[in-house]
């Protein structure tokens, strides 16, 4: 993209002003909060693979998978290998789910619609149910991540925290640029178009497992980037990473967002983080009730998602 694109495109500069604004908040905002955003920005990492594969038409209940991938292969690499510097365990636990997705995903690349969710679904259960009988792994309780360090530098306390949460945002607004980048090349076009009529692009000489296989492994390396950010900032990792509820989770954010737009992941992740931490502080025992009425009243509502708001707007400022 020139740079005479770059600047006449609104969405990209917005984005690099959403990252500074971010970015600035952290020595203003709480520890809590910066923890908050730090959460939710990795799992709309994860969100952006499950929007990307929605786009090509095909649902993953299984992203968990690649989420849990990234953060064990962060914890395994620390743990095992002593490294210790944050952007090459960043790298490996990447490199890790990259890997697992270009042995599985000419398999499920093949399968549609509902065939497809349940095969990533049993995939993510599978390494579930290997984590969970594993005693050097921690079994059920997993274990902790060892602090990382940036470059040669380790920072301690709230200083650690700040750099992790600012690593964060670098990292969401590189894949957000980097994913809008996607979604209007031609690829990305070709993707949509695999979602309307497979036929027709087979007919122009496009193969479609082609490119939902791409489209498989950029969701798996986004993902598992996602699991290596939540890894490092929590300092902790355990199988309920890949259980079927996360995949879950993933899914509700997304529609939650809306497919429409790359910002759409974020803005979806982080109210529902919001919503779910208010809600297990005022109603512990009622919070997963509380996220089922916000997803009913989204269905009825805002079937689209949050990001609807913002397009709907859009349009009215254009037709003025």
């Amino acid at each position: 993209m020139s740079i005479r694109n770059f600047f006449t495109s609104r969405t990209e500069p917005a984005l690099l002003l959403a990252a500074v604004v971010f970015a600035g908040g952290a020595w203003l905002m709480p520890a809590w909060l910066a923890f908050l955003l730090t959460l939710a920005l990795a799992k709309a990492l994860v969100v952006l693979g499950v929007v990307i594969q929605m786009r090509a038409g095909l649902v993953s209940f299984g992203q968990a998978l690649f989420f849990c991938i990234g953060g064990y292969g962060v914890g395994l690499a620390a743990q095992y290998l002593g490294i210790g510097d944050a952007f090459a365990l960043l790298a490996l636990g990447t490199v890790a789910a990259i890997l697992l997705a270009l042995a599985c995903g000419w398999l499920l690349t093949r399968y549609r619609e509902i065939f497809y969710a349940m095969l990533t679904l049993a995939l993510s259960m599978i390494l579930y149910g290997v984590l969970v009988k594993s005693s050097a792994l921690g079994s059920t309780d997993g274990f902790n991540v060892v602090p990382p360090s940036f470059l040669g530098w380790v920072p301690e306390g709230d200083a650690r925290k700040r750099t992790m949460y600012l690593l964060t945002v670098l990292v969401a607004a590189v894949a957000a640029i980097g994913f809008h980048r996607f979604m209007i090349s031609s690829l990305g076009r070709v993707t949509e178009a695999v979602r309307e009529n497979e036929i027709r692009v087979d007919f122009l000489g496009i193969s479609p497992q082609a490119v939902l296989f791409v489209n498989y492994v950029v969701a798996a390396g986004v993902s598992a980037l996602g699991g290596g950010l939540t890894a490092l900032a929590s300092g902790h990792i355990d199988p309920d990473m890949a259980i079927w509820t996360t995949s879950g989770e993933f899914v509700f954010i997304a529609i939650l967002g809306g497919t429409g737009h790359v910002a759409a992941p974020f803005i979806g992740a982080i109210v529902f983080s919001v919503i779910r931490t208010f809600a297990i502080q005022e109603a512990p025992h009622f919070w997963q009730m509380t996220l089922g009425v916000v997803l009913l009243a989204l269905i009825l509502f805002l079937p689209k998602g949050l990001w609807s708001l913002v397009a709907r707007r859009s349009k009215k400022e254009a037709a003025a």
